[in-house]
């Protein structure tokens, strides 16, 4: 199919159970320059030596395999290291930090970076990509369970460049961890998604930070209705998620409509 196709650059294969590692060895071309592979169950490290060396040109790599392990990160070639700017990482539960060191390593001028339901990977794993990938605009650690508020610390003293942080369901985030990211002026849009210990006063902390465009606290279940209406001072927010918040009222709703005219609130 991909012979008879040869304008296709941007290939995904989602679902394709009988789908193997030998497929993709024979089918990639080196005018595909992004790739995403998904719910493939026979997927595993091969598919990435695979990738590595038919995609020279890869740019973006979207992966979600739960057999993927570390040594499979070490396999990106030279080049790879050079072009490749979005890695997507869902749900590889095998990678631990080893992982993420070889990445780190392969893949050095990442921009975008996903570590979503890796759960395997700690705050000592985040602190290696603080130190080496300054280039992140964007990261997703969500659903990592063994995320702290060390690794808050880590991002926001040197992603200085970061624009979007994703931490839903790290359950382990508290306000300590909250204060950390205030100080982040390039930071546009932060996701604490059913982040369960997230209270009023870690609220607080995000008031000073004018940068910011987007807000999620979907499912954020300390939050009261008083430390809500605060968010008024974010005069420049352009979305403010709070559906599944015992905090946020109708009438809450309706201070915000006359506060923030130009927010759109998702209840």
């Amino acid at each position: 199919m991909l012979e008879q196709m040869q304008g296709v650059v941007r290939l995904e294969l989602s679902g394709c159970n009988d789908f193997t590692e030998a497929g993709l060895w024979s089918s990639l071309n080196a005018r595909i320059t992004a790739l995403s592979v998904s719910d493939c169950i026979n997927v595993a490290d091969d598919a990435i030596a695979a990738i590595s060396q038919l995609l020279p040109n890869l740019t973006e790599l979207n992966l979600q395999a739960y057999h993927v392990t570390d040594t499979a990160l070490a396999y990106f070639t030279a080049k790879q290291g050079y072009t490749t700017h979005t890695l997507r990482l869902n749900s590889c539960w095998e990678i631990t930090n080893h992982g993420v060191v070889n990445m780190v390593h392969s893949l050095p001028n990442l921009s975008v970076l996903s570590l979503s339901g890796c759960s395997k990977v700690t705050d000592d794993g985040v602190e290696l990509v603080a130190e080496n990938l300054r280039k992140l605009r964007s990261l997703d650690l969500s659903w990592c369970p063994r995320i702290t508020d060390m690794a808050l610390e880590y991002i926001a003293c040197d992603l200085h460049k970061l624009e979007e942080l994703v931490l839903d369901r790290c359950v382990r985030i508290t306000d300590t961890g909250l204060s950390y990211l205030s100080t982040m002026s390039s930071l546009r849009s932060l996701y604490l998604r059913w982040c369960c210990q997230v209270q009023d006063f870690g609220l607080k902390h995000l008031l000073s930070m004018g940068s910011l465009r987007l807000l999620s606290l979907a499912g954020c279940p300390l939050l009261t209705t008083t430390g809500l209406s605060g968010l008024v001072q974010l005069q420049e927010l352009e979305e403010l998620e709070l559906t599944n918040c015992p905090g946020a009222t109708p009438e809450l709703f309706k201070y915000f409509s006359q506060q923030l005219p130009c927010c759109m609130v998702i209840e």
